[in-house]
């Protein structure tokens, strides 16, 4: 690719060599004829590892939720965009069921099905670089979060808003919507996606590889669209992501993504569980999603906040508010100390404020979602669009102040809303574009001989939260449905999902039948596929 500079170079024009041979470039599926995959390549084959190299354990069990692990009859650890597609392309002909890690952090056994016989294991693939031809940084699909901010920071002084876990793998975090940190600032990850290359199979059964842009003109952008949100493992295999935010002019690199604040102000309050009573616990909750209520809008001097409230369970021993906000603000410390005491405003519990001062980077890099032995979990999701009604506080409650669960749970409440809310539900995938808050449910344990006792907790918590919606939280109401990116097989389960609704609006919306659109041009012998896919 011409232009390309600093850490890695990306081969020919389209991004990655072996154009001729793979069919790399903006051929779509209507010309089947274009790029026919060759076996008779002299590329080097992605490095296979089996059952019987020690390496395997490594590959198939570095999942994120410890009670799924992959057993395919081989791992395929690629380094180049034509080895992905070699590996897909030996799928197909031999018929074997095909699946793609990147981070790990898949929270469900979507990649860890059993019926997986080759798993693609992008985690060597990581550059990131910039592309001065499309005015965009390339990034590789199996970067974890935490490289891309280092290197995009250092080398340019710049960043997208993604996720705070900096293990997560930018491949799926960003094809399910993404969102973080500078979300209420900047908007969803997908905002600033410009361009991804995937590996695809068309309807011959031959793997290809094509790039599609946001350019109005190209006609490939409905499957750059559908990677803005469509979630991962459904029209193939991405294998690099271009960012540039919209509004970008020029080709200096350093103007064409957000700029961090050179210094973080972090506060984390806490309330210790044998302190409170359930009017403390209904008064907290309330104060803080009436606050995230009120404070929804761009243009506010909190658009630079973010925070987590932690809502753990008594096991854990307290209910923890974790905020940071732009240090470089001269009233930094006014607004944070304002908004932790709205949080806590008529609460008789006393609670523990600790503040300090952090470089973005340095703070952005740490990982707070280590839960070391209790590596098995069940989670769930909901975006909030206002705040919970007197009965789920009492759902909350009940389970939570249970003393008698010994399973580490939590419900998070994550920052939403702000600059995410300015775009419109149909631009992107990610369809839910006015909430306030978004709420990841989670419970761990370490014992798999307690796997059934724990998702039973769960199940029935959050059937309990929304027992007036059919066990889930359906769209277009008090809720907004749940991120893909949460991805719970219940939803899809008339026994737990007793609405009527189908899963796949909880996820999307009105979104989902482009989606299918999408899926039928593009995977149209469905390949790709898994327990939450999106069908033709």
């Amino acid at each position: 690719m011409a232009g390309v500079t600093r850490r890695g170079f990306l081969g020919t024009a389209s991004g990655v060599g072996g154009a001729a041979v793979l069919g790399i470039g903006a051929a779509g599926p209507a010309r089947a004829d274009a790029g026919t995959a060759d076996t008779t390549s002299t590329t080097v084959a992605a490095l296979t590892v089996t059952p019987d190299d020690p390496r395997y354990l490594d590959l198939t069990a570095r999942g994120y939720n410890a009670r799924f692990a992959a057993r395919p009859d081989s791992v395929r650890l690629v380094h180049s965009t034509d080895q992905v597609v070699q590996a897909v392309q030996e799928a197909v002909s031999g018929g074997k069921r095909i699946a793609v890690r990147g981070g790990g952090h898949c929270l469900d056994g979507l990649v860890d099905d059993p019926d997986v016989r080759i798993l693609v294991d992008m985690s060597e693939m990581s550059a990131i670089t910039y592309d001065s031809a499309r005015r965009a940084f390339a990034v590789e699909a199996g970067a974890m979060l935490g490289h891309v901010y280092r290197t995009l920071y250092l080398e340019w002084g710049v960043t997208i808003p993604g996720g705070t876990c900096p293990t997560v793998g930018v491949g799926g975090h960003v094809s399910g919507g993404g969102y973080g940190a500078m979300c209420r600032q900047y908007g969803a990850v997908v905002d600033h996606l410009y361009a991804v290359e995937v590996v695809y199979v068309d309807a011959l059964g031959i793997a290809r590889c094509v790039v599609a842009t946001r350019d109005t003109t190209d006609p490939n952008r409905e499957l750059w669209w559908a990677h803005t949100g469509g979630g991962g493992g459904n029209f193939g295999i991405v294998t690099r992501y271009w960012f540039r935010s919209p509004n970008a002019t020029g080709s200096a690199p350093a103007s064409l993504l957000p700029k961090p604040p050179a210094t973080l102000l972090k506060a984390t309050a806490s309330w210790k569980w044998t302190d409170l009573t359930e009017a403390d616990f209904d008064r907290l909750v309330r104060n803080h999603n009436d606050w995230h209520h009120a404070n929804n809008t761009v243009g506010t001097p909190y658009d630079s906040l973010n925070s987590v409230f932690i809502l753990n369970n008594y096991v854990q021993g307290a209910l923890v508010l974790s905020a940071q906000i732009d240090g470089s603000l001269s009233n930094s410390a006014d607004l944070m100390g304002s908004y932790i005491a709205a949080v806590a405003e008529g609460v008789t519990a006393p609670h523990t404020t600790a503040t300090s001062s952090w470089p973005w980077l340095k703070a952005t890099l740490k990982d707070p979602y280590d839960t070391g032995v209790f590596n098995r979990g069940k989670f769930k999701g909901a975006y909030l669009r206002e705040s919970w009604s007197d009965a789920q506080l009492a759902v909350l409650w009940r389970n939570l102040s249970d003393r008698t669960y010994d399973g580490h749970a939590g419900i998070l409440l994550y920052t939403y809303g702000g600059q995410v809310n300015s775009v419109a539900p149909s631009a992107t995938a990610l369809a839910q574009r006015d909430s306030m808050l978004k709420a990841n449910f989670t419970t761990y344990w370490s014992d798999p001989g307690q796997d059934a006792r724990h998702i039973a907790w769960m199940r029935n918590l959050y059937r309990d939260m929304y027992a007036d919606t059919g066990g889930v939280p359906l769209p277009d109401g008090p809720a907004d449905g749940s991120y893909i990116n949460y991805p719970d097989v219940d939803l899809a389960d008339p026994a737990w999902n007793t609405s009527g609704v189908p899963w796949q609006t909880l996820y999307w919306k009105g979104n989902y039948p482009r989606l299918q659109k999408v899926k039928k041009t593009w995977d149209p012998r469905n390949v790709f596929h898994h327990a939450l896919s999106i069908t033709a």
